[in-house]
């Protein structure tokens, strides 16, 4: 019997490019979308979900169980980006990004693992970010809220072992997607003591997008660790010198490590 994959997040950028892929390979897979209607042709059926509402969440988890019956795989995909400097990004953005990132994903869970424990299987993979090992300049609340998701997995991970149940996370680095369209970017203003600093900063981001990786390196990734019978805690995935920069992080001293980040952002 096919295994069945739940992807959040699913209607572009990396959710749709790993959905494709495991539909390609023959599984059963259903994404998410907070307006599903704005894809009519999407290869993936895509079910209404928005992360921040926990009703919607349990409603797609029911939907998905009663078309298939069961939920084998859920990649825990639906993210946002935020940049700017945290002295002036609005609380309510960073509540925003705290509420996709961390707490829509914790709902997610709590949606399904009631359902994995009865069939005593499953597989939750937790999409985080290279950029959730390290705070970075004018992406502090990106990088926090993606660190949080990277240890609640560590910590649930252990929680659910007993179960049969197993949860990894994937953290990619730049990828060639439409992430920072949907990004919020805190305005660089004319009167704003950062406006050379993370003006610049913002110009090198939008670049490292644009030249980001393939997509298909994560879906390849994801399909990998669907196939493995003892899925690792963490894997990254992304250009050399992002997944060296943890490497760098866990053996500089702080403050050596802190000075290559601002040099490297010119600051």
């Amino acid at each position: 019997m096919d295994k069945v994959i739940f992807i959040t997040g699913a209607s572009s950028g990396i959710g749709k490019a790993i959905g494709e892929f495991l539909l390609a390979k023959g599984f059963e897979v259903y994404g998410t979308s907070r307006n599903p209607e704005r894809y009519p042709n999407s290869k993936i059926p895509l079910v209404a979900l928005d992360v921040r509402n926990v009703e919607s969440i349990h409603t797609a988890v029911a939907d998905v169980i009663k078309k298939a019956g069961k939920i084998d795989v859920v990649l825990n995909n639906a993210g946002v980006g935020i940049t700017g400097p945290i002295e002036e990004i609005p609380t309510e953005e960073i509540k925003n990004n705290f509420e996709t990132n961390v707490f829509g994903p914790i709902e997610v869970m709590k949606a399904v693992l009631p359902y994995m424990r009865e069939q005593k299987s499953g597989l939750i993979i937790n999409v985080t970010s290279i950029a959730g090992y390290m705070g970075l300049p004018f992406r502090g609340i990106y990088s926090a809220s993606k660190g949080a998701l990277e240890l609640i997995t560590e910590a649930i991970r252990m929680e659910v072992k007993p179960f049969g149940i197993t949860i990894t996370n994937v953290a990619p680095g730049d990828f060639a997607t439409n992430i920072a369209a949907g990004r919020y970017h805190a305005p660089v203003l004319e009167n704003s003591a950062y406006k050379k600093t993370y003006g610049m900063t913002l110009d090198m981001m939008n670049e490292h997008v644009d030249s980001g990786s393939n997509p298909m390196d994560m879906a390849d990734a994801v399909y990998k660790i669907i196939q493995s019978s003892k899925p690792k805690v963490h894997y990254k995935v992304g250009a050399f010198l992002q997944k060296f920069s943890i490497v760098l992080k866990r053996i500089l001293p702080d403050t050596m490590y802190e000075k290559m980040l601002m040099n490297h952002y010119k600051l």
